[in-house]
């Protein structure tokens, strides 16, 4: 009986140490992807800086080649997991990979002023956009990504007032009001993701006093004025 128990018990110290061996490989993997994730927020801070603005399309071009080791690190993350225990292991990634949703959505806004959807931000990332394909960028995770997108474009517009541009904080202010629209529309029983939603209003509330400041300052009827004196200068 004893030798039973010996042999019952080694079996399950076993299967530990494997598990073991396998969330470390996976933590590694994840930290390799984390560091590239790091260097494309770093990357993307110049559009803060002075002179930034007239670098965001450079900025944009390395973001997408550092985005191509994120491909190849979800690759190899990808094979480690086995099939149908993506959400087993979720949690090593899950705030690596609403990092990335952030930072793709915010790639694509600063390239094309539009919205990325899923399926662009798991292009971009190297997943798929749904769970039956395999290894993909989770719902949560990627709405997660688009309120942390709000609170940068808030801080955007702040600094493009800064640097002199007086018309990007329009767009952004249609844009962040849109996507609260959007989230409003959604019943959120996700405890993170609703508390991280309701910090959303500070960030609409934040960019539409910019917009008005920059009315009564009579800064944003000048920027009607100088498009309205180009238009005619052309035609």
């Amino acid at each position: 009986m004893a030798s039973n128990m010996s042999a019952i018990f080694a079996s399950f110290q076993q299967h530990i140490n494997v598990e073991q061996d396998l969330r470390e490989e996976i933590r590694q993997v994840n930290k390799d992807i984390d560091q590239k994730a790091r260097e494309i927020q770093t990357t993307l801070q110049i559009i803060h800086q002075e002179g930034g603005l007239t670098k965001i399309a450079d900025c944009c071009a390395l973001t997408r080649k550092l985005f191509l080791d994120v491909k190849t690190g979800f690759s190899k993350l990808a094979v480690l997991i086995p099939e149908d225990q993506y959400y087993r292991f979720h949690d090593h990634w899950r705030f690596t990979m609403q990092r990335l949703a952030f930072l793709a959505s915010l790639t694509v806004y600063l390239e094309s002023g539009q919205l990325a959807m899923i399926e662009d931000v798991a292009q971009i990332v190297g997943v798929t956009s749904k769970r039956e394909d395999g290894f993909h960028i989770d719902l949560e995770d990627y709405l997660m990504g688009l309120l942390q997108l709000a609170s940068e474009l808030a801080r955007f517009a702040v600094n493009s007032v800064t640097n002199g541009d007086y018309k990007r904080p329009l767009h952004v202010s249609q844009f962040v009001a849109e996507l609260n629209s959007g989230f409003r529309l959604l019943n959120l029983k996700n405890d993170g993701l609703r508390k991280r939603f309701d910090a959303l209003k500070y960030d609409v509330k934040k960019i539409e006093e910019i917009v008005y400041d920059l009315s009564i300052r009579g800064l944003k009827s000048e920027e009607k004025s100088e498009d309205k004196s180009g238009a005619s200068s052309t035609s």
